[in-house]
């Protein structure tokens, strides 16, 4: 019998998701700003699309890519915020283990795919500031929808080992988890085995996707900022920058708490452990939050299409 226990226990059917070990006493308030961003993210994020699907002057490369980011956005914080609420408000903590394996997915092939589109959009920036004749030629529609299928499969392929390595380990320390939801190293930390593969296998990921990423777009942005500083008055110079300054907004939202959150896993052993936890949900729920405020606010054509649409309702 004893044989048997330990047995399930070391392929364990469910884990205990903690939400944020410390503050237990405080979930029910914690919740409150977390619920915000969610139904801020869903709201805007729905709207973006939307308002591109009814303006037929928004169908372009930027808009498109605009969409694809808002659709990745809602399956991030969808993945996540509806169990998250849940552990706060009724306690719900067990998770099914294919369930958390599944989430897992979801969590890691969104920000690749996320990371994916900023490339992209700093791609269709660089284009259109700096040959921006051959634009239509170069971003057709087709190329369009090359560049987001190559950024979803990547994506996908890139996340689908990190579930497959986790599924393999045997657990039988605890299957508890002292996060709110399943990422690859809050799992893999609990197996009792050599986890350097999957540790491996996630810096490889983290240079792969944001690494490589990021090198294209600083790239393209210094390519970007040559070309600017070429022009001849002030004024075109403000009015160029501006095309791109929503992106650029969005790409420092999305990487700096990244790279926060990761330095202070790795170099924050005396930071508190809540602490932790809070800036790494942050990280994952701000950039779904911000996304649609930032591109709302920056490009005028969207905030025209938007005014234009609260107008009529309220004649």
């Amino acid at each position: 019998m004893a044989d048997s226990d330990a047995n399930n226990f070391t392929n364990p059917s469910t884990f205990i998701l903690l939400g944020i070990p410390g503050l237990e006493m405080d979930h029910v308030w914690i919740a409150i700003p977390f619920c915000v961003m969610y139904i801020i993210a869903l709201l805007g994020n729905i709207t973006i699309l939307f308002i591109v699907k009814r303006e037929p002057s928004l169908h372009k490369p930027m808009y498109y890519f605009l969409c694809m980011l808002a659709v990745t956005d809602l399956v991030l914080c969808t993945s996540i915020l509806p169990k998250t609420l849940a552990i706060f408000w009724f306690n719900s903590r067990e998770i099914d283990f294919s369930a958390c394996l599944t989430q897992m997915f979801f969590i890691h092939c969104s920000l690749a795919i996320e990371s994916g589109i900023f490339t992209a959009m700093a791609l269709d920036c660089y284009v259109a500031i700096c040959d921006p004749l051959r634009h239509s030629t170069i971003l057709t529609n087709d190329m369009v929808a090359k560049i987001g299928l190559a950024v979803v499969l990547r994506g996908a392929v890139l996340a689908l080992p990190c579930p497959l390595l986790a599924a393999q380990w045997p657990y039988c320390r605890t299957n508890v988890i002292p996060e709110p939801y399943c990422t690859h190293i809050a799992v893999v930390k609990l197996a009792c085995a050599d986890i350097r593969v999957s540790s491996y296998y996630g810096l490889f990921v983290l240079f792969c996707v944001n690494g490589l990423d990021v090198i294209f777009i600083v790239v393209s942005y210094t390519q970007i900022l040559r070309a600017i500083f070429r022009l001849p008055t002030k004024d075109a110079r403000l009015k160029t920058f501006g095309t791109c300054s929503s992106h650029l907004c969005a790409i420092l939202a999305f990487y700096i708490p990244g790279l926060f959150a990761s330095l202070m896993h790795r170099f924050g052993q005396n930071v508190a452990l809540h602490f932790h936890v809070l800036i790494s949900g942050l990280d994952l729920l701000m950039p779904p939050m911000l996304n649609p405020i930032i591109y709302g606010v920056r490009i005028k054509q969207i905030r025209g299409r938007l005014f234009r649409l609260f107008t009529q309702k309220l004649n």
